[in-house]
């Protein structure tokens, strides 16, 4: 298997800055596990229904990460609550 690449847009960076400490502890844990074992059971990774190419993976219960993959590379785009998801669901 290749190395996983992440790569953060910048939205996901502000994103991430306006979590709290709690769920930027946890999404640590799991860009760790993406890096890792992308098909980690506790990112339970999967498409976005509705969507052209987005994924999403959770950062906890009420917290995920939007994302688009090429190859190893994981293009980070989003981060927050699950309603974050409605808006690439339409993409």
């Amino acid at each position: 298997m290749s190395d996983i690449v992440i790569e953060l847009a910048e939205r996901v960076r502000k994103d991430y800055r306006a979590l709290s400490k709690p769920v930027q502890k946890k999404f640590n844990k799991q860009l760790r596990f993406l890096a890792k074992n992308p098909r980690h059971p506790s990112l339970h990774i999967h498409r976005i229904r509705g969507s052209s190419g987005y994924w999403e993976f959770y950062i906890n219960d009420a917290y995920r990460c939007v994302f688009r993959r090429e190859g190893n590379v994981y293009y980070l785009i989003a981060a927050g609550p699950h309603k974050v998801i409605d808006e690439f669901a339409r993409k």
